[in-house]
């Protein structure tokens, strides 16, 4: 350990930009085990590990950076799965510059660990040697509902699993996966990997149920008589418009509508929710990782030019560095410190956005720079199809109160300890946080799954 002055940080390799434009296929390349090794042995191995700390899931980060430097990939393994319940997906998909590798000790010298891409290498080997997560055999006696399989349904299903508690899962689309399958794509997440942590939790004695909406193929009350707890990870999938005029335009959507038609046609699947932008001009609104998996997708699907519209400047842009950089290699233009004013409309079509330019003040209470509109600098930007990646609000759907779920003034269900209204019913993620990461869903999953497990056992 303690090389980071011999070797320097690598990040992994990347499809080369003409070849990755012309599928949906990942774009980063998995470490070979000498790579991943030399870059664990990097690790200064800190008394107080920041990376720990930086983590939502807390995982063992340093302790797993040694066994993978040492080649004990058994023990890697198991340290890595033991906090995080799916971490070769969240190794892929995580904003590691603001969180774990953000924290590194080494960030602002040598430069962090990579250890995104090492938490991916010891898995993926891991489980190209046969290894796989161990769960305990269902004796409990105890039944669980997962309503909802996203990250956070699959964390608290994983969890409570491992305790031999036999678990249910209710998902009202025809795959699993929720926002791991449908919202993120496949440039970033190859949707075998999320079917194979989906089987897993099968293999384990879970029961899937798919097409199944609670409050019409599932009664609230069944659900009530027949599990000992409920949990509700349902997300946050109400996109958010401008509350400018003409967004009802035909050819002006939101993000989800966007990217969930995609991944659809990607899976063979017939459906009238996709939107052709092939040979279009594509002005997505928005800067987080939502907006760059929209202009990357439009990039693929043939748009003639791809702009992203900020209301800041890059510095502020409040999702991953990583991807605004794929973003610009892939032809993606971005136009920073505007602000949308008004669609421009021919009949119910949108042909252009005016924009107002934009400046920014102190920061608010939250941190952040305020944006104040410059008067008097509008101009038009032209457009065939307009996106919206403006983040997401819980739908709050009937069988909520049905369920005698209290919720919040923004829609969000208030919790306890992640124990509802209801004592009966818990929640997590974004349906119960705001609409946030991946990794934090995964937290309350498996936060929650502990706090069920004190209350039925």
């Amino acid at each position: 350990m303690l090389n980071f002055t011999k070797f320097e940080r690598i990040n992994p390799e990347k499809r080369d930009v003409l070849q990755r434009l012309k599928d949906y296929g990942e774009v980063y390349q998995i470490f070979g085990k000498h790579r991943a090794r030399e870059q664990a042995d990097r690790c200064m191995q800190c008394g107080d590990p920041y990376c720990h700390t930086g983590c939502p899931l807390h995982n063992f980060i340093p302790a797993w950076l040694k066994q993978t430097a040492e080649k004990n990939m058994d023990l890697a393994f198991a340290l890595s799965n033991e906090t995080s319940p799916f971490p070769e997906i969240l190794g892929r998909i995580c904003p590691q510059d603001k969180l774990c590798e953000g924290a590194c000790s080494l960030n602002t010298g040598h430069g962090a660990i990579s250890i995104g891409a090492i938490e991916t290498h010891l898995n993926e080997r891991a489980f190209e040697n046969g290894l796989k997560p161990k769960f305990a055999p269902l004796t409990s006696g105890k039944k669980v509902a997962v309503v909802g399989s996203g990250p956070s349904g699959i964390s608290a299903a994983t969890f409570l699993l491992r305790r031999g508690i036999e678990v249910e899962m209710f998902e009202r689309e025809d795959r699993a996966g929720g926002l791991l399958m449908y919202g993120i794509p496949g440039f970033k997440l190859d949707k075998t990997t999320v079917d194979r942590r989906i089987n897993w939790l099968l293999e384990a004695g879970m029961k899937l149920h798919l097409n199944c909406e609670i409050g019409k193929d599932k009664s609230v009350e069944s659900l009530e008589k027949e599990f000992d707890a409920i949990y509700l990870g349902i997300g946050a999938k109400e996109g958010r418009l401008p509350k400018i005029q003409g967004e009802d335009a035909s050819n002006a959507y939101l993000a989800m509508q966007f990217l969930t038609g995609i991944q659809k046609r990607n899976l063979g699947k017939k459906n009238s929710d996709f939107i052709d932008v092939k040979n279009k001009r594509v002005v997505v609104i928005g800067g987080g990782d939502t907006a760059m998996d929209c202009v990357r997708s439009s990039v693929r699907e043939g748009a003639s030019t791809v702009k992203c519209l900020y209301r800041r400047d890059e510095a502020n842009m409040p999702g991953s560095k990583k991807e605004v950089v794929n973003s610009k290699e892939e032809g993606v233009e971005f136009i920073f410190n505007v602000s949308p004013n008004k669609i421009i409309k021919e009949g119910d079509k949108a042909v252009g956005i005016e924009l107002l330019e934009t400046t920014l003040s102190q920061a608010d209470e939250s941190g952040r720079q305020r944006v104040k509109i410059i008067e008097g600098s509008e101009f038009v930007e032209e457009a065939d199809v307009i996106i919206f990646a403006l983040g997401f609000s819980p739908e709050a759907p009937k069988f909520l109160t049905q369920l005698n779920v209290e919720l919040n003034s923004w829609g969000g269900i208030v919790t306890n300890n992640y124990q509802t209204s209801n004592k009966k019913v818990y929640a997590g993620g974004d349906c119960q946080r705001g609409a946030h990461l991946a990794v934090t869903a995964a937290v309350d999953g498996r936060e929650a799954a502990k706090e069920i497990i004190k209350v039925i056992s």
